[in-house]
């Protein structure tokens, strides 16, 4: 790893030296003011690149990370990263904004709210440079676990993309297909994040959960309308109130 904050420094000091070298000769000798006028711009540019490479440098080692509430019989939670509280109150089915941070390893302790002992889940978590994740907070209360994915929001002018991820532990593996259509995710099992697919922007529709490789279908989502230029992810999990029955939470990203 390449010291700039080093460079940076010896460049500054050096330019406001020979720009005070040149104002010293500005009257008295064109020729050396002239001199130290070019070391003085030489080194302004020199700064001003080093300034660019460690700005794209830190940008090149930060990523985004949102922390998302899965867990259907868990506690509103507070979020604490290395010991410092990032997140307060996060509620079942809420996720977070984007946080940026820099690469590297990650202590994550979630508490019930309020609370700073007895973590309902401590866990090590090491973040890859320049990526988006999701951290969902998965399982029942007192079985909880991280399942990092990574996220790609970006999609092609006028497309839409939609991609599934199954966070409910109770439910077998699930299909889903548009009522009437075509089946867009086979056989995602549970912690499983499926690929992205391309949809028909701005119509609405009904999205059917079925047991996977059957017509069984297990809930209905009517009336799910998709923007274009837009990502999405579907994410299952329980109905608090019924261990059995699934819900379908959509994610605009």
């Amino acid at each position: 790893m390449h010291h700039y904050h080093e460079d940076i420094e010896e460049y500054a000091q050096k330019a406001v030296m020979y720009d005070l070298l040149a104002c010293y000769y500005k009257y008295t000798d064109p020729n050396k003011y002239m001199m130290h006028y070019q070391k003085h711009y030489e080194y302004m540019k020199k700064l001003a690149a080093a300034e660019q490479v460690r700005q794209q440098e830190e940008t090149a080692n930060l990523a985004m990370v949102r922390i998302f509430h899965a867990s259907s019989n868990a506690p509103a939670v507070d979020v604490y990263v290395n010991g410092q509280k990032v997140l307060q109150e996060l509620k079942y089915k809420q996720i977070s904004q984007y946080l940026k941070v820099p690469t590297g390893q990650y202590r994550i302790d979630i508490y019930p709210s309020g609370r700073t002992t007895s973590p309902v889940l401590s866990e090590m978590v090491y973040i890859l440079p320049s990526l988006r994740y999701t951290i969902a907070g998965i399982g029942n209360a007192n079985n909880l676990q991280l399942l990092p994915f990574f996220d790609n929001p970006y999609v092609s002018y006028g497309e839409t993309k939609v991609r599934l991820v199954h966070l409910s532990p109770n439910a077998p593996a699930v299909d889903i297909a548009v009522k009437g259509g075509n089946v867009l995710f086979k056989n995602v099992r549970y912690k499983e994040v499926s690929d992205y697919v391309k949809v028909s922007t701005n119509q609405k529709f009904s999205l059917e959960v079925r047991i996977a490789g059957t017509d069984n279908v297990v809930l209905t989502v009517p009336n799910v309308r998709l923007g274009s230029n837009k990502s999405y992810t579907i994410v299952t999990t329980e109905d608090a109130k019924d261990t059995f029955s699934l819900e379908v939470i959509l994610i605009e990203e």
